[in-house]
């Protein structure tokens, strides 16, 4: 829990995720304050800060950002995370992400964290029932395994889509286009897999975690099906989320989980592990 009396709230990237974040923060949430925003292109992140009516500034680069806030809310695309990340890091500041696919690609940012003096937060995301993998780790995990089902255009462009000239469009029944492991999965779709980097980074290691994913016609809403097994618990977790209507590949949950985050870091009392 971070003590200081107001805790100042800075967001990196402006597109479907930041800008949900940035205008729930707007609206007011008890201890929190949005104090900026910062964009790729500044002047498109300053038109959207004033098409959305937020009361924020723009910040002119990350660096300034960082100097504004206690708290950075990463928004950003995968790209760009491990440079950000890396920056809040070292000026000791606390960077909320829902983008644990990047973790993967950058394992070494785990221990970097843990010298820097700052704190990575991976925010919940879609990923209900993460708690009970959380807890069920401190003890032993036999198996996880994961089905993801999204419909056809929550996938497209995906570059083991592309690369393997693999035709998900105007497809009539659903049709399994991938089956390996966490970190094979998000290598495949770096963009769709940040349940799949969660469970796996929670549990029992990329490695050893099993995916299949889906392009299924028949649904309106992205499904993700994982099962658990340990020592001191089996369960199953299904969860239909409702894509975001400006980005299909994220649910709209995931921005609520960055919020609901947000508001661990200045509450008294915590429900959950």
């Amino acid at each position: 829990m971070i003590t200081c009396e107001l805790i100042r709230v800075g967001v990196v990237g402006i597109g479907a995720i930041g800008a949900d974040v940035a205008q729930r923060l707007d609206a007011g949430v008890p201890g929190l304050k949005l104090v900026g925003v910062v964009g790729r292109n500044p002047t498109a992140a300053g038109q959207k800060v004033d098409s959305l009516k937020l009361n924020a500034k723009i910040a002119s680069d990350l660096n300034e950002l960082i100097d504004w806030s206690d708290v950075i809310v990463d928004c950003s695309t995968g790209a760009t995370f491990d440079a950000i990340a890396r920056a809040v890091l070292q000026a000791r500041r606390t960077i909320i992400t829902v983008n644990s696919t990047a973790l993967l690609s950058h394992p070494d940012l785990l221990e970097f964290a843990k010298r820097s003096g700052g704190r990575l937060l991976v925010a919940t995301g879609a990923t209900a029932g993460l708690d009970g993998v959380v807890a069920a780790a401190e003890g032993e995990i036999r198996s996880v395994r994961i089905v993801q089902r999204k419909p056809p255009r929550g996938l497209a462009g995906a570059p083991y889509i592309r690369d393997n000239g693999i035709e998900i469009e105007g497809l009539s029944h659903p049709l399994k286009v991938f089956e390996g492991n966490a970190r094979e999965a998000a290598r495949a779709f770096p963009l769709n897999a940040n349940v799949i980097a969660s469970l796996s980074l929670a549990g029992m290691g990329p490695e050893r975690t099993r995916v299949e994913i889906w392009a299924d016609p028949t649904l309106e809403r992205n499904v993700q099906h994982y099962e658990v097994e340990a020592d001191a618990v089996r369960f199953s977790v299904t969860v239909e989320g409702v894509p975001d209507p400006l980005n299909p590949r994220t649910s709209r949950l995931t921005s609520q989980s960055v919020i609901a985050t947000l508001r661990r870091l200045a509450a008294p009392v915590q429900i959950g592990t």
